[in-house]
């Protein structure tokens, strides 16, 4: 097991290397002059001048991102803010948690709703909760997550006056973004639950296990899904780590003040290094989830555990 960590926290180095060139290849061709945007429109030539020069923008791309990678890799300092001149691991540090929480909030929504409505689903096929589940979950992939979240706030705290539509201080205030988040997540665990467990349903082990007179709760939750949940945990670790770094829109709907918001406010700045940081803590943190299902996997079934010795 830890030679199998062990070898999979090696293979993160290439996928990372590739994130950081990417990004920072992204972030080169961008129209706009950072200095401009930071010293504003009424700085001479010369202090924009003094600017470039000071943090390297005039610099060849291969120079810079030489620079940028000799100070990750040797230093593991990811960069300077030119707008604020923090450390940009102080920045994200500071967000970084709100993300987590918005992230955390809307996967257990999704796992709440998604798995039972999934379960029934497969066990009533083609009964009218089948069929009503799954419209709700074509509607749930199909909305966008703004749309779903100003609807939300318009109905519940402009309407009902009952949630409110911005912050995260409290639990009343993670309610609309981690139902806007997870939507759609709910959609796909939802799917995937019922398809994974339509597979083992009919299996002859349930049928054995219900000829044996077991009592039905038993055959579906000891049986069926236990044997289904492979695919289920696969959904669920890909659907977090995409909440991760896809709740950008969910954070400037709802005014949190995570990773998402804080990159889009760098964006319109352009802000390189708190971009740059800000993904490759995204793409470090989607690729330790996906470790830890792989992980998860061999607790569920004792033969893919064999494989890991």
């Amino acid at each position: 097991m830890l030679k199998y960590v062990a070898r999979r926290i090696l293979m993160l180095i290439p996928v990372l290397l590739g994130v950081t060139f990417i990004v920072f290849s992204l972030m080169y061709i961008t129209p706009g002059d950072p200095a401009k945007l930071v010293l504003g429109d009424t700085a001479t030539e010369e202090a924009l001048e003094e600017y470039r020069e000071e943090q390297g923008l005039n610099d060849p791309f291969l120079v810079r991102y030489g620079n940028y990678m000799k100070n990750l890799l040797l230093h593991g300092d990811i960069g300077t803010s030119y707008a604020t001149k923090k450390p940009v691991i102080q920045e994200i540090s500071e967000c970084f948690p709100a993300t987590v929480r918005l992230a955390l909030s809307a996967m257990l929504v999704a796992v709440v709703l998604g798995i039972p409505i999934g379960i029934i689903s497969a066990v009533r096929q083609y009964s009218i909760f089948d069929m009503v589940s799954m419209g709700f979950a074509l509607i749930g992939i199909s909305m966008p997550v703004f749309w779903l979240g100003l609807l939300l706030i318009l109905f519940f705290s402009v309407q009902l006056k009952i949630l409110p539509s911005s912050g995260y201080d409290t639990f009343a205030h993670m309610i609309l973004p981690a139902i806007a988040l997870g939507a759609q997540s709910v959609a796909v665990i939802t799917r995937m639950t019922r398809s994974s467990m339509l597979e083992v349903i009919n299996k002859d082990y349930i049928r054995t296990a219900r000829a044996k007179g077991q009592k039905e709760l038993s055959v579906i939750i000891k049986h069926a899904l236990g044997n289904a949940l492979i695919p289920i945990i696969t959904s669920v670790g890909l659907q977090f780590g995409g909440l991760l770094g896809g709740a950008v829109l969910t954070e400037s709907i709802f005014s949190i003040p995570g990773i998402g918001r804080l990159m889009v406010d760098s964006i319109k700045m352009r802000d390189y290094p708190v971009v740059q940081g800000g993904v490759l803590i995204i793409a470090i943190a989607f690729c330790f989830v996906n470790l830890f299902v792989d992980l998860l996997y061999a607790f569920v079934d004792p033969r893919i555990k064999a494989q890991y010795k």
